[in-house]
């Protein structure tokens, strides 16, 4: 029997690439949690029956284990010891039972993830899935290496198949613990220590992260030598002069002077002279050298600078282009060239390209430079467009993108820019003046990337020993200028210099502190931090300034590489790691006033801020609206603070309460046609009151709260048992969504699931639609009365009133429509008060977070 092979790709448009070249497009495709491409082939020599799948990224997340969520349970100080476990990062794509389904009864798995660290982790994370022991690594599992999705690489990579490398997988393990338990303890502290003082902090979240608040840290740092810095007056001498027609502005060899008399009295040397005397006139032949191989860091730079593409957006796009096949893998530190590197091959490919074609042709026809000597990290080769593409293919940004990488790598083997620069000296009153000349000789690769083109400035003909007259000798006053705000390319330099992040992830940190609003991002890409993310700095400056400093995050990047070669232990990393900064926490916990002080100073106490909204349901005094980021409730008798969803509008409710706690009742709604509204109430939003209700939510250690269309109180008329309908058609059954009736949502009315964004149109232009707490005996959903419209009623005889199942009745199933609607997130915490331990919620408001954000 001809052997079986199961072949992994980390993305479904990856995995259609290796199928149709190893295939020659002969192969069938079926549908599963990710497409299954089947063929024969050849594997080691024999006949083989091929399946090729792939996941989704990571299979898994990591986080802590249930015991540890609530947030007022638990202290964050234990987080640094608790243990972890891995997830399913999307549990709705059922990857991992995909995965082992398909790897039933395969006599070899072919793993074809990304080849890096991120990558090897994930492989180890197939493994798992399919439930091979790893002592079959090498006999029936193998890993594909390749930089690219082109025919020739993928053919080459199969040809030579390897081992994952466990040790690379590791270093992805460390990275992720101490990620995790450092940024989560940390967050959690500053956001329920801050959220619940001031009302106007604009954040979700008061988040810390062991690269995320380095990062933060230069763009305030530059913030800071920008408002510290005190102008200063300067006079300098401008000299002009005429020769053979070219008027010329001589440059002093001071520069610049601080003393308006001493500046006074250097002109009047000058100027008693009277004539200038050529000194010295000197040639030389300069060279500016073409560029070596394009690695992520210097793309990431040049996007932001010169494209106006943020890192993030441009990463995204970079990542497409290579699943498309245009260039290869995009996450490379290497800018050295492999001494196999087809050169000739690649740049035959881009022959075909309208905009490089003349450029190109030529160097196929006068041969091409070897290219400078990089650096080799050992990883990818660098970026490289891999097929000729057009504008149209592409689209604009992708486009831009794509055609910068293209002329850096044909830069990269062009000739160098020679020119020769002429600098001819002056002296007048003892003062010594001179200008600079340049002229381009050879523009080398600077024809397919002009703007490193070397400005031309023709001289006239100067000779040793000759007298010039002088035209006129002015003195400029000028102030000394503070430094402009960071760039993302500066910061982008700045990571890299102090090995804060890695390519894979320099992209995410920036994201992250402008998402999190400590910093914007400004005209030229320029980041502005705001008060919130210049008063942690100062307060992490003040407190401990190695907390936003890059030293301690560079050091276990270090460490985390030394995993990845396998000279150290992983564990002892990560437990040398994480004491290092529990120490630092429990010290931060106890000098937070001073950074309180900084807050303080800066933003508004809840009690200040807000509006009257609804009334307390302990002391039945209203309670202040407080819509800024994160919005929540503010109950100013009780001093309690409680989390309300985000992203929406909120308003009250018809002024009715809740029959468990009396708080009155709020409506959140996204807006529009296809936006969701649901009534809550905020104390068991923020506390579900129902033993075993946790089950029912969404997320993990960031779950979202308890709105009323999670309670499964049994009489309460806003409830899930009064308003569902039935289960949601795309996430519900087995503990998934049920669809409720929107209550608002006249004349549009609607029905909205409870966890996903799934919606259901009703009957629209109807005077009421409501459940009769009717079941329906066919499949037990909830009965509807829908009284239609008189105008617009499609029953029989001009009746209006009608009642029936949406799934079995005919007419009301012929009325309704499926469609998605705008992503919603229900975040809050609060107090908890179930009856189980450890039932309750913490309070404060972040979103479920990854190892990825810090």
């Amino acid at each position: 029997m001809a052997p079986r092979v199961l072949m992994v790709a980390e993305k479904p448009s990856i995995a259609l690439s290796v199928a149709t070249v190893l295939s020659g497009g002969r192969m069938s495709t079926r549908r599963g949690s990710t497409d299954v491409h089947e063929f024969d082939g050849v594997f080691l020599g024999h006949c083989a029956q091929y399946k090729v799948t792939s996941v989704i990224g990571h299979v898994f997340s990591v986080d802590f284990p249930p015991k540890y969520q609530n947030w007022d349970v638990t202290d964050p100080i234990d987080l640094f010891e608790a243990p972890v476990l891995k997830s399913e990062a999307n549990p709705k794509a059922h990857i991992s039972r995909h995965l082992h389904q398909e790897a039933r009864g395969c006599d070899y798995i072919v793993l074809w993830l990304d080849c890096d660290r991120e990558g090897e982790n994930i492989c180890y994370e197939v493994i798992e899935c399919i439930g091979v022991h790893e002592s079959e690594v090498g006999k029936k599992i193998y890993r594909a290496r390749f930089s690219s999705v082109t025919e020739k690489d993928i053919l080459k990579a199969m040809n030579n198949l390897v081992e994952p490398n466990k040790d690379e997988a590791l270093a992805v393990d460390a990275r992720q613990e101490i990620d995790l338990k450092v940024g989560v303890a940390f967050t959690r502290f500053q956001t329920r220590y801050f959220q619940g003082k001031y009302g106007n902090l604009d954040s979700r979240v008061i988040s810390y992260g062991p690269c995320q608040t380095p990062t933060l840290g230069f763009c305030v740092q530059r913030y800071l030598q920008i408002t510290t810095f005190k102008p200063e007056k300067f006079w300098s001498l401008h000299l002009y002069i005429m020769k053979d027609s070219y008027e010329l502005q001589l440059e002093w060899e001071r520069k610049k002077i601080f003393d308006f008399d001493v500046a006074v009295m250097f002109q009047k040397m000058v100027v008693n002279d009277g004539t200038l005397k050529v000194t010295n006139v000197s040639t030389t032949e300069e060279c500016k050298t073409r560029p070596c191989g394009l690695n992520t860091v210097n793309l990431l730079k040049v996007a932001s600078s010169a494209l106006g593409l943020g890192p993030q957006v441009a990463m995204q796009v970079a990542e497409r282009l290579y699943t498309q096949g245009f260039i290869s893998y995009p996450r490379t530190e290497s800018t050295a060239y492999p001494a196999s590197f087809d050169f000739q091959g690649t740049v035959e490919a881009l022959q075909y390209n309208p905009a490089l074609r003349e450029y190109v042709q030529a160097l196929l026809v006068n041969g091409f430079q070897k290219p400078r000597m990089g650096s080799d990290a050992g990883d990818h080769p660098p970026i490289t467009p891999m097929k000729s593409a057009s504008e149209d293919m592409l689209g604009n940004d992708a486009w831009r993108l794509y055609m910068y990488i293209c002329q850096h790598f044909i830069g990269s083997i062009s000739h160098d820019c020679k020119y020769t620069r002429t600098k001819v000296e002056f002296e007048s009153g003892a003062e010594l003046f001179c200008v600079v000349g340049q002229h381009v000789t050879c523009k080398g690769f600077t024809s397919i990337m002009p703007w490193m083109a070397v400005n031309e400035k023709k001289l006239p003909q100067f000779l040793r020993g000759e007298r010039i007259k002088m035209m006129k000798v002015d003195i400029y006053e000028g102030n000394t200028t503070p430094p402009d705000y960071l760039s993302e390319s500066e910061l982008i330099s700045l990571m890299e210099k102090h090995g804060i992040g890695t390519d894979a992830s320099i992209s995410v940190h920036i994201n992250n502190i402008c998402e999190r609003n400590y910093v914007q991002v400004n005209a030229g890409r320029r980041l502005v931090p705001t008060a919130l993310g210049t008063a942690l700095i100062r307060g992490y400056q003040c407190i401990d300034p190695d907390l936003c400093l890059p030293d301690i995050r560079s050091f276990i990047e270090q460490q985390i590489t030394l995993i990845a070669k396998g000279k150290v232990n992983h564990a002892w990393v990560v437990r040398h790691a994480l004491q290092q900064f529990m120490q630092k926490y429990s010290y931060f916990v106890k000098q937070i006033e001073r950074m309180d002080a900084l807050f303080e100073a800066q933003f508004s106490p809840l009690a200040d801020t807000g509006r009257l909204l609804s009334k307390c349901g302990k002391c039945t005094h209203y309670m202040k609206y407080i819509s800024s980021r994160p919005s929540r409730l503010y109950c100013v008798t009780c001093e309690e603070v409680y989390s309300l969803p985000q992203n929406g509008s909120i308003k009250l409710y018809k002024e009715l309460a809740c029959p468990l706690d009396g708080f009155e009742l709020l409506l959140f709604s996204t807006g529009g046609p296809e936006g969701k509204s649901f009534p809550l109430c905020p104390y068991c939003y923020n506390s579900p009151p129902f033993e075993g209700i946790e089950k029912l939510l969404p997320g993990s250690s960031a779950k979202p709260g308890m709105p009323c269309s999670l309670c499964p109180h049994p009489t309460c008329r806003h409830s899930l048992i009064s308003q569902g309908v039935c289960a949601c058609p795309e996430c519900g059954g087995g503990g998934g969504g049920t669809l409720v009736l929107d209550p608002v949502s006249a004349p549009k009315w609607k029905l909205c699931c409870n966890i996903c964004n799934c919606l259901v149109l009703l009957p629209q232009g109807a005077h009421r639609i409501s459940t009769t707490g009717k079941r329906c005996p066919d499949c037990d959903s909830a009965v509807l009365e829908v009284d239609f419209n008189k105008k617009t009623t499609p029953l029989a005889g001009g009746a209006t009133l009608h009642a029936g199942c949406i799934l079995c009745d005919e007419l009301l199933h012929s009325l309704v429509e499926m469609k998605h609607g705008r992503s919603m997130f229900r975040r809050g915490r609060g107090r908890g008060r179930g009856r189980r331990p450890g039932g309750g919620r913490g309070r404060g408001g972040d979103p479920k977070m990854s190892f990825r954000d810090f």
